[in-house]
């Protein structure tokens, strides 16, 4: 059990968060590795998925030994004061996530069963702040429960991707070359992704030693990318032609022909919605009750949903009613490039160097005037 939630249980979460916030429609997989070709897009892929188990591996390294399991502590001993760059990159990809996966939900809903939009996007709401209101233990379990479900289903839609056009996959392969762009192309997605890796912290504050944390973070790395990288190989069964497609998953399902597993499909991208942005908006909570603990408060239950109310609103209703929304996703790529630079990079090397000197560190932190002694490192 204790394997399980130190070393499969983070992985669980933020591939949670990822699938629905990205590649559960798998037009997010098209956008970002359909240009570099079969084999190419595999290779794409698969640099995502190293790159997120090592900055994984060294964020969950890094929260433990600082102990800054909410996002704005970990930014804080990260980034110092500039920290407040991160919070905001970090708001507008809350707003349009939340948006996006808000009207999605909606969309989804309305074409499978037939009902109209807004019931989808109200059952969305609902369900998130059903989980954010029963808290932290609750959200684990959903989440990794879930996350099991999703395997089973992408898994079976991969063999029947098989079963059915197993030829034509074996020819597109057998026939495509290695491709260009793949390298930057992985980098580019998993820096756009790894932006919620704080959005996880809650889920490692049990671990205690530095062999959990790193096993955690490449484990997470492998348990996001498997799901990703047997869906782009499944959609090869309509290439090039899916690349055309507005929502890639539904015609791949139209093309298997098998209604059962595509109503079974849709739930469960339905829950991926839930997932993405309850973990998303538990992120903001535990921020807020960190602010309450140094005041010695605790945050109750009905304040956690009520923040989850309030930001789901303005994010699926206002934000698209004013537009902010396209205006947002106009700069989505410079989004992207802003964490790579404000988070991913410091972390891979100020925070490491912090890592590593972690006593001289903490001297510092107490007296900003005592020089850094460099010769003082030690293992947390």
């Amino acid at each position: 059990m204790n394997w399980y939630r130190n070393y499969l249980l983070p992985g669980l979460i933020f591939q949670s968060v990822v699938i629905g916030g990205g590649y559960a429609t798998g037009r997010e997989l098209i956008a970002f590795f359909f240009a570099s070709g079969p084999v190419g897009g595999l290779l794409g892929l698969l640099t995502a998925g190293v790159v997120f188990g090592v900055v994984l591996a060294i964020g969950f390294e890094f929260a433990r030994v600082f102990r800054a399991f909410d996002y704005r502590h970990f930014c804080q001993k990260l980034l110092g004061s500039y920290w407040g760059i991160f919070e905001l990159a970090f708001c507008i990809q809350l707003l349009l996530t939340l948006s996006v996966i808000g009207s999605a939900a909606g969309q989804l809903v309305e074409q499978t069963f037939g009902v109209p939009s807004l019931a989808g996007t109200l059952l969305l709401m609902s369900a998130i702040v059903l989980l954010l209101f029963f808290g932290s233990e609750t959200i684990k379990r959903a989440l990794a429960g879930w996350s099991f479900l999703l395997y089973l289903v992408y898994g079976l839609m991969f063999v029947l991707a098989f079963r059915s056009f197993g030829s034509d996959i074996t020819q597109t392969y057998r026939e495509a070359d290695t491709g260009s762009g793949w390298l930057q192309s992985g980098v580019l997605y998993s820096g756009y992704n790894l932006a919620v890796l704080p959005a996880v912290l809650f889920a490692i504050s049990g671990l205690s030693r530095r062999r959990e944390a790193v096993g955690a973070g490449l484990m997470a790395g492998v348990l996001a990318i498997i799901p990703a990288m047997s869906f782009f190989v499944a959609m090869m069964a309509a290439y090039p032609e899916i690349g055309e497609q507005a929502v890639p998953a539904t015609y791949l399902m139209s093309l298997l022909n098998v209604g059962w597993l595509e109503v079974i499909f849709q739930v469960v991208v339905f829950g991926t919605f839930i997932e993405t942005g309850t973990a998303l908006l538990h992120a903001v909570n535990e921020r807020l009750a960190g602010l309450r603990q140094e005041s010695q408060r605790e945050m109750p239950s009905y304040q956690r949903a009520a923040v989850a109310v309030l930001l789901l609103g303005i994010s699926i209703f206002a934000a698209e009613r004013f537009g902010i929304v396209d205006l947002i996703a106009q700069g989505y790529g410079a989004l992207t490039l802003v964490f790579l630079t404000i988070f991913i990079l410091p972390l891979m090397t100020l925070g490491v160097w912090k890592i590593v000197n972690r006593p001289s560190v903490a001297q510092a932190e107490a007296d900003p005037f005592q020089p850094l002694d460099l010769q003082e490192t030690g293992q947390p």
